[in-house]
């Protein structure tokens, strides 16, 4: 798992409000993240010409189509813990997952299926952290618990599904964005 990256030095700079994400060191990079892990949902994609949609999953892609849906499960990697929301092996997360979803300064743009309540996404879009932020609430996660922004206690683990079966696991709840 990950130090916790909501230092009290972080949070009283207020380095959000004045550097853009191009710009920020390694743990400011790393505050951004909110925790929720909505970015370790199985996530897939419906294109009507590219056939299966199980087939499309397996290939990774950083830009949509037109007519392209990205469709979100309540299926999470197996390196979740779910109740705090964090990778049991963060630094080791892409090694282990080869399509695991790892943000950069440089693929951010390029990665249009995070969802909307994304602190990294709201940052590059322009609309600043919502309210719920760690970062905004002493760098504890509870207020995003609370109000159902994470995925805790929504989940189910992938070793436990059949894959073959992920429409009955399509889920709307992690487009919602709240402020």
């Amino acid at each position: 798992m990950r130090k916790t990256p909501y230092t009290k030095a972080l949070m009283d700079s207020e380095f959000w409000l004045t550097t853009q994400l191009e710009e920020m060191d390694k743990a400011q990079w790393e505050a951004i993240c909110d925790g929720c892990a909505k970015c370790c949902l199985h996530k897939f994609m419906d294109d009507e010409e590219a056939g299966d949609i199980a087939e499309k999953e397996a290939m990774p892609t950083a830009f949509g189509s037109d007519g392209e849906e990205v469709f979100f499960t309540n299926i999470v990697c197996h390196l979740l813990h779910t109740k705090n929301c964090e990778c049991t092996q963060y630094e080791r997360r892409s090694e282990l997952v080869p399509h695991c979803v790892t943000l950069t300064k440089e693929n951010l743009k390029d990665i249009f299926y995070m969802p909307k309540s994304c602190s990294y996404r709201r940052m590059h879009e322009g609309r600043g952290l919502a309210s719920w932020h760690p970062l905004l609430n002493k760098g504890k996660k509870a207020k995003m618990h609370e109000l159902g922004v994470s995925i805790r206690g929504r989940t189910v683990n992938e070793n436990d599904v059949d894959m073959q079966s992920f429409e009955d696991y399509i889920v709307t709840w992690p487009l919602a964005d709240l402020d």
